[in-house]
C-alpha cells in the first residue's frame, strides 16, 4: 500500500495504491487520523484509483472514517473506483451512505452539496 496525502478546503485527500487490507489498515488508520486530528479538518476525500483490492478490514477503516467525520458534521466521499472495489462498497451498502465521484474536483465541489448520492 502506497499513501498519500494533502490538504484542501478543510479537507484531506488522501491517494492510496495498492491493497486496502488488513496488513495495511493500520498504517491508513494512523495517517488518516492523525492528519485529520492535527489539522482539526472535517471532511475526508479517498482517491481510490490505484487500489486493487480491497478486504473487510480496508471497508471497516473507511467507514470508522466515516462515523468519526458524520459525528462532527463531516464527509466522506470516494474519488476513482475500480469496478471490483466499487462492487465491494455496493455490496456492503456504503454507497448507500457515501458519495463517489470521478475525480477529486468534483469531490471538493461536492463538499457544498448534501446528501450521499452515488455521482459517477
Amino acid at each position: 500500500m502506497h499513501i498519500t496525502t494533502e490538504i484542501d478546503r478543510n479537507c484531506l485527500i488522501v491517494r492510496l495504491s495498492g491493497e486496502l487490507d488488513m496488513h495495511s489498515v493500520p498504517e491508513f488508520k494512523d495517517k488518516t487520523i492523525k492528519l485529520m486530528e492535527n489539522n482539526n479538518l472535517k471532511h475526508l476525500i479517498l482517491n481510490l484509483k490505484g487500489v486493487k483490492f480491497i478486504d473487510s478490514s480496508g471497508v471497516g477503516a473507511i467507514l470508522g472514517r466515516y462515523r468519526d467525520l458524520k459525528d462532527k458534521g463531516g464527509k466522506v466521499m470516494l474519488v476513482s473506483l475500480k469496478p471490483q472495489v466499487e462492487k465491494i462498497f455496493e455490496l456492503s451498502g456504503m454507497l448507500k451512505i457515501m458519495s463517489v465521484f470521478n475525480n477529486e474536483e468534483d469531490a471538493l465541489a461536492g463538499l457544498n452539496s448534501k446528501g450521499g448520492n452515488h455521482i459517477a
